[in-house]
Order: C-alpha cells, then structure tokens, then sequence
C-alpha cells in the first residue's frame, strides 16, 4: 500500500508498507522522488526526513489522494532516457494512474498521468509560448521531450563510477538491500540539501538585513530628535518674547523683530512668522511645537537605547547566520524575538500565471481568418519574423509608418477579397494614415518580406507584392475593432 508525504517545493516521499507485515518479511520502504533543480533523483531514502509544515502545491495533495492505499505495480525507465514511470494499480476509481519524472537538470519535473497519459496535476506547470504550447501542462497529453528518444552512442558510467562509496552507513537494515540508492542519497541528496541551505541561508541574511537598514535608519531619526530637543528651550525663549510683542503683530506679517532679553546684550532677534496665521495662531504653532520636543524629550533616551540594542542583536543575529546549519531554526527564534516579522510564504493555490505578452493584437474576419497587428516597431519585427508563415499575406501602409499586419492562411486556404480589405483597413487605421479618406497599402506573401541586416526596428524590404488602394468604411472598421468584420 502507497502513502504520499510532501516534501515541498520539488520533493516527495512515496511509503510503501506490504499488505500483511510479517516480522522476517519485506519492510517498510520509503521511496524519495525528487525533482530539485540540482539533485533530482529517484532512491529509497534511508536518512531521516523533516516532515514539511505550510503551504504547498496542489499537486501533493491530488497525488495524496490519488495514491492513498494504491499499489505500486511498476517503475521503468522512458526508452533509454532520463525519465522513470511509475505505475499504480488499485487507485481511486480503478481507473489508469502513473506518476511520471522527468530528470532534466534544471527542467527536472513530476506529473500525474491518467489514462493514454492524459496529464491530470504537474508539479511546475509550464506556460504557453506563441507557436510551441506547454508540453507538460494540465489536461495535455504527456510526449516525451525533443520527439522521439534513443539510447546514448557510448555506454554510460555506473552508479559505483558516478558516486564515491560514502563515509558513513544508513541507520536500520534497508542499507543491506538497497546499497546503491544510499549512494545516490549521499551523493545527490547532499548536493540538493546544501543548495536548499544556501538558499535559507542567503533569505535569512536578506531579511536581517533589511531589518539592520530599518532599525539604522530608525536610530538617525533619534538622533535628529535629540537635536531637534536641544533646541526646545531657545524655542521656548522665542515663545515668551513673541508673546510680549503680540499686540503689535499683524496677519501677513513675515517676521518679528524683538530685543531678546534672555541674552546678556540684549540683541535684536528675527522671529519668522507664517503670513496665512494670525499673530495668535503663530504664537500658538510655537508652544505647540515646545510641547512636541519636550515630550520627546521625555522618551528619547530609552528609544535610543532600545534602537541600539536592536541594532547589536540583529548585528549578532546577522553574523550567526552566515555559518550556521540551521538557517530555518535560527529564523524561527528572530521571530518569536521580535525581530524579524514571519515570513510571508507565496500560496501556490492563489497564484495566477501571467500570460505571455504577444508582440501583436488580434482580429477576426467574418470567415474565421486571424489578423494580427504588431504594437510597436520592436514588436513589428517580432510579429514579421517569429509570429507567422510563408503563406501568410503582409500587408502595411505605403510611404507611411505603421504597424505591419500579417492575414493568417496556410496551405490550401485562400482568404477572400473582403477578408484582404479588412486587413487593409487595420493597417491603415494604426498608421498616421487613420483618418484619411482613402490610403495605398503594400499586399505581399510573408515569404517575401526582408529584414536588412543592421536596420532599424520595424524597415524590412519587400520583393514582390502590389498596392492595394483601400478607401476609408467607419462602419466597417468600427465592427471590425469589436472583434469581427461587418459588411
């Protein structure tokens, strides 16, 4: 019987216990599938294993339940590949499930396949690109990559030539039956968990220091406070010899001058004052202000204290992390300390995957044919040379700038007189030419379309073709901007 126990992001475990545990009989196995970009592999594991807490993909959980109390009927090899199929039988529904890996490097991935390979849950979904869909996608059917497969021309090392014997031996008896696979753990398994330590590790000091930068800036901002506060009492003087001359101030008045009789000479002293106030309110804006300091006078020494003792342990927190093993465990105790905040950890159920951006928009004629009309110059490039065929008719406006458009066709359809006037109209509507009564457009097949080497974002050279001479139809434009050609 199968039991799944994620190990997120890339990894999980398959237990395997037998029908009926006998105590000489075969034991309880722990099966270790990992797609991780720099150890994926596919070995009984035999070291201890922390159990994952959070969030994690989707795909964990279809193959729990999928998988739960399954049998594991198979494992081969795809062809002569890096790819391993595992097959179940007794599943949910009885119906046909295999859980697939596919050990490319850094395009390692794991999926879930149903009947005729129908692929039901994948562990990094692949996104669409123009001309080439997703191979490892929901609801596509599995192909292999790059076509057909064949075996390697020379024969491959061993596992014993790849890996060196390890130092040490697993715990419990799994070691003497499964000696390869604790090679392959020691080796791969090494590797990927250092590569998962420098990445906790490398979070962990971003963080820290993100929270030295702050908590830095936060004492700056005290020390100008105190500044500030030294000059609480020479603004408190100012206050008294604003109030003495009070009744000589008018609304408007810029500054006050006065004798300042808290100085030994008596000085004339310049007190600025805002013309939109009255002299009241201004006089009231400077003891608001003596209030203001001297309340932060009051807290400013232990909000000094307190910033620097932050700062020695975030500083002390800081360079633990750049040698220790436990980078996660070390996390953990800056937050229940204060500081650092928990860490805020992506949904994998919420996230959305942003669509690819085409270098073109769309339109469509009345007979289903697409037209396709680049955005800029860069993507008029794009559009010409990556986004359509030999076949395809390229259309753009003469001796005018404008977007190229491409008239989809293919072999054996030959699009109608009215599906080219459409195209024509949108290559003269997104030009300088909108708007005129009538304008010549360029009608060329694409296979005669040109980039010079070394010109500039969207000049190409034609050979071949004709002019069209399109007359302006708001009426039908207007229909076709909504999404299909009227007549």
């Amino acid at each position: 019987m199968a039991e799944v126990q994620p190990l997120p992001p890339r990894d999980l475990l398959l237990i395997l216990t037998p029908p009926s545990p006998l105590p000489d009989g075969p034991p309880r196995l722990r099966l270790r599938l990992s797609a991780h970009l720099d150890g994926a592999r596919l070995h009984l594991q035999q070291g201890r294993v922390h159990s994952h807490r959070g969030s994690h993909a989707p795909v964990f959980d279809r193959l729990g339940e999928e998988l739960l109390d399954s049998t594991l009927k198979s494992i081969e090899q795809v062809g002569a590949d890096r790819i391993a199929l595992l097959e179940f039988s007794n599943c949910s529904g009885n119906a046909r499930r295999a859980l697939l890996l596919e050990f490319l490097g850094r395009h390692s991935n794991m999926a879930l396949l149903g009947p005729e390979d129908s692929i039901l849950e994948v562990l990094v979904p692949q996104a669409d690109k123009p001309e080439r869909p997703a191979r490892l996608a929901k609801g596509r059917t599995w192909s292999p990559p790059g076509g057909s497969l064949r075996p390697p021309d020379k024969p491959q090392p061993s596992i014993e030539e790849s890996y060196p014997d390890p130092d040490t031996l697993p715990p419990g008896p799994v070691k003497d039956r499964a000696p390869l696979s604790w090679r392959v753990e020691c080796a791969l398994g090494l590797m990927a968990d250092a590569t998962v330590l420098e990445q906790d590790r490398s979070r962990l000091i971003a963080r820290l220091e993100r929270r030295l930068n702050r908590a830095r800036s936060a004492l700056k901002g005290i020390e100008k406070r105190a500044l500030a506060a030294g000059e609480c009492e020479r603004i408190r003087q100012d206050g008294e010899l604003l109030k003495s001359v009070l009744g000589t101030l008018r609304r408007g008045m810029t500054e006050a001058t006065v004798s300042d009789w808290f100085a030994a000479d008596m000085p004339q002293r310049k007190l600025a004052l805002d013309p939109k106030l009255t002299p009241s309110e201004n006089l009231e804006k400077v003891f608001a202000r003596v209030h203001k300091l001297e309340k932060a006078q009051a807290t400013l020494e232990q909000d000094r204290n307190q910033a620097s003792s932050r700062i020695s342990r975030l500083e002390e927190l800081a360079a633990q992390a750049l040698t220790t093993e436990d980078p996660l465990r070390l996390d953990t105790e800056a937050v229940q300390a204060g500081l650092l905040e928990t860490r805020q950890e992506a949904n994998p159920r919420k996230k959305k995957p942003r669509p690819a951006r085409l270098p073109y928009r769309t339109f469509q004629t009345d007979e289903g044919l697409e037209i396709r009309v680049g955005r800029t110059a860069k993507d008029n490039d794009d559009l010409t040379l990556h986004h359509s065929r030999g076949l395809d008719l390229w259309l753009h406006t003469q001796d005018v700038p404008g977007s190229h458009v491409i008239l989809r066709t293919g072999r054996g359809v030959q699009p109608s007189e009215q599906a080219i006037v459409d195209a024509a109209l949108l290559a003269v509507h997104f030009s300088p030419a909108r708007g005129a009564s009538q304008c010549d457009v360029h009608l060329v097949e694409r296979k005669h379309v040109h980039k010079p080497k070394g010109a500039k974002p969207g000049l190409v050279t034609l050979a071949g073709g004709k002019i069209l001479r399109v007359r302006a139809q708001p009426k039908r434009l207007a229909s076709l901007l909504r999404g299909s050609a009227g007549h």
